[in-house]
């Protein structure tokens, strides 16, 4: 019997152990395939491309990194983003999106609204707050307090833009030679509003300024291109639609389905935003909506972010995504033009934001003018961000 006992509790301990050795090492082991830069040789930059990239307003629309639990404010050894690494790549602005719903397999294709869904898997594994694991909105407004945890260790080189004199504050510092990150939040796609309007107040409250209207899943705005429906705006999206845009929020149209794109533009006076994607005539994937619709999105002064991987880009090395900027100029104009990275967003890249003066030497090689490297890195974002920002109530 005391052997029995005593086996029961070594295997106890060992269970015990086992749980704790997958919480603290699983996750890490998962972000290190989902979100993997290639192994390359250091990128050739010229004096001249350096110099270029040292001058220029960089922001990028949209990285998943609050998904993870790495420490941001170190510079880590794996994954796409953190502050060391945006500092190393001289950008000004960076939106930290929070996923809070998405399928197993990340198909492009079609989605159900049931099927398993890993970021409740990812919360509980992380050791996430017990109210995040049944929650989507608990999960967006937990991510909101893990930047504010990295502002707080990290002051002098994050900041949480929440107005349009946070952004002027932040790119005033770096002009006087400061190295420091704007840090915006995004929501990527309004499920955490939880089919409650109430919760869109709440998650401005907690610092949210961008808005995406789907994700994977159909929701209850309406179709996600990933979605099986391929509807439109329900009646509570056309609302949420309506408030974004009173409230001077900056509303996203990545993953909608093309037909929320069209309600949207008819419903809305504002530059609209599609944070991270590719242009369907260079890369034609489910992923790259129709380079009509993507004309009009940039006919209402709003931009296309440019992502980095390769179904939206079908070349993600330096040159191939210069290739794809390239496209997007040619099919929207260049003052519509932005990035969007979706790093950390369970993509695999050719590199990571530390090194983005390889894309500004592959842009100046395939011989885009400095002044719209200018726009595409950075300009445009900003007058889009200025636009919406200063007219918040």
């Amino acid at each position: 019997m005391k052997l029995v006992k005593k086996g029961i509790k070594y295997l106890l301990l060992l269970t015990v152990i086992g749980t704790i050795a997958l919480l603290i090492f699983a996750p890490g082991y998962v972000e290190r395939g989902r979100n993997a830069v290639a192994e390359h040789a250091p990128y050739p930059v010229s004096s001249e491309a350096q110099a270029l990239h040292d001058s220029l307003i960089i922001g990028d629309w949209h990285a998943d990194s609050l998904l993870w639990n790495r420490d941001l404010t170190e510079r880590g050894s794996y994954g796409q983003v953190d502050i060391p690494r945006l500092l190393e790549g001289n950008v000004a602005v960076q939106v930290f999106t929070a996923v809070t719903k998405s399928p197993a397999g990340l198909n492009y294709e079609e989605n159900d609204e049931e099927a398993f869904d890993n970021i409740t898997l990812l919360a509980v594994a992380q050791l996430w707050p017990p109210r995040t694991w049944t929650s989507l909105a608990e999960r967006a407004l937990f991510q909101a307090e893990k930047l504010a945890r990295v502002q707080l260790a990290a002051p002098k080189q994050l900041k949480i833009i929440r107005t349009a004199g946070d952004l002027e504050e932040v790119l005033a510092r770096r002009a006087e030679g400061e190295s420091i990150v704007g840090a915006m939040l995004g929501i990527e796609g309004a499920h955490p509003l939880e089919g409650n309007l109430s919760n869109l107040l709440r998650l401005e409250s907690a610092g949210y300024r961008l808005v995406a209207l789907q994700h994977f899943f159909d929701n209850e705005l309406g179709g996600s291109l990933h979605g099986n429906s391929n509807a439109g705006l329900t009646d509570f999206g056309k609302e949420v639609v309506a408030e974004v845009q009173a409230r001077g929020l900056i509303l996203d149209l990545a993953h909608s389905s093309e037909q929320v794109v069209r309600d949207v533009l008819e419903l809305t006076e504002i530059p609209l935003v599609l944070s991270h994607s590719g242009i369907h005539g260079h890369c034609e994937t489910k992923r790259n909506i129709a380079d009509e619709l993507m004309q009009q999105i940039a006919a209402t002064g709003g931009v296309i972010g440019m992502g980095y991987w390769m179904e939206v880009t079908c070349d993600d090395t330096p040159e191939g995504i210069a290739k794809s900027i390239v496209a997007a100029i040619e099919t929207v104009g260049p003052d519509a033009v932005s990035l969007g990275s979706d790093f950390d967003g369970s993509v695999a890249t050719t590199f990571d934001t530390s090194e983005l003066a390889a894309l500004t030497q592959a842009l100046l090689n395939a011989g885009v003018s400095e002044e719209n490297i200018r726009k595409v890195m950075g300009e445009n974002m900003l007058r889009v961000l200025r636009a919406r920002l200063e007219t918040r109530p």
